[in-house]
């Protein structure tokens, strides 16, 4: 974030310096406000009360696109005590489901608290910045952690960068991503293996798209996320089903291959589907891929 320079451009070029908050608040206020567009994450409750025997405050909580609980912890610069503080909510969260459940219910309605996925609560730390320990102590944390760098720009503008990611909330991608009709892969299978076949070639790829990338199954998919899903992918008896965040709008769609879904009712979440029904499907699709991570 600090190599990144932003320029205003209209009657000549100023540079737009970033700056911090004048407060914690102020993050929280801005990013609670806007929580779904900025972290994937409907909001539920600020500055929740752990009880008088636990003796905390949660910054904010909310549930992400995958029914996951989320803590989201606030620091206006550097502090040293984040990951800690919000493990020690994170221990809170998961001794009192039922709490948490009510209250999803009571925002969100009986469907969303009956689909909360307890196997992979998150922690979100928000602050000015992160020291190298910190940066360490998360790749190397069992828990779903990300750490958010954010900066101010001007009076309207927020910018958010994922620092590091915890390893160990992540699926494992191999060291060397299997080439598509490599030698070796046999010419013709069953249906249900040439499936399986592609699904595993999807789940390769989409984990080799970057480190910061996660890994969450459902029982109706497989979500991969970065700070936001990306990508979820559903496999079924005759193709595999990807469905991406990228604007169907912005992509040539072609029948049988792309398809708009934007108001259409489906499992997971994002708007452009892709139908893969072999490897030459999969090798059209990286690039879909490709944008569809970067616009998370």
């Amino acid at each position: 974030m600090a190599s990144l320079k932003l320029f205003y451009t209209k009657n000549g070029v100023t540079e737009v310096t970033p700056r911090l908050a004048e407060a914690e608040a102020d993050v929280q206020g801005l990013v609670e406000g806007a929580m779904e567009a900025m972290l994937g994450v409907r909001f539920l409750a600020s500055e929740y009360s752990t009880g008088s025997v636990h003796g905390g405050r949660i910054d904010s909580l909310g549930v992400d696109e995958n029914g996951a609980p989320v803590i989201v912890e606030y620091k206006r610069a550097t502090d040293p005590g984040v990951i800690n503080q919000g493990l020690f909510y994170m221990a809170w969260l998961v001794d009192h489901r039922t709490e948490f459940q009510a209250l999803v219910r009571e925002r969100l309605g009986a469907t969303a608290a009956s689909q909360v996925l307890w196997s992979a609560p998150r922690l979100i730390c928000i602050a000015g910045d992160f020291t190298r320990y910190d940066l360490h102590a998360v790749r190397e944390h069992r828990r779903s952690i990300d750490l958010v760098r954010y900066r101010l720009y001007g009076e309207h503008h927020i910018a958010l960068e994922t620092v590091a990611a915890s390893v160990a909330a992540r699926a494992k991608a191999p060291k060397r991503l299997r080439r598509i009709g490599a030698a070796g892969t046999p010419p013709t299978q069953p249906a249900p293996a040439a499936i399986a076949y592609l699904a595993s070639a999807v789940d390769e790829l989409l984990l080799g798209l970057g480190e910061d990338v996660k890994k969450v199954r459902r029982q109706q998919y497989d979500a991969y996320q970065r700070l936001r899903n990306f990508a979820c992918v559903t496999p079924r008896q005759d193709k595999v089903l990807v469905y991406l965040k990228a604007a169907p709008a912005a992509v040539d769609l072609v029948p049988g291959f792309t398809r708009d879904m934007t108001g259409l009712g489906h499992h997971g979440t994002g708007d452009l589907e892709v139908q893969l029904r072999s490897e030459e499907d999969v090798e059209r699709a990286v690039e879909l891929f490709r944008l569809s991570y970067a616009a998370a």
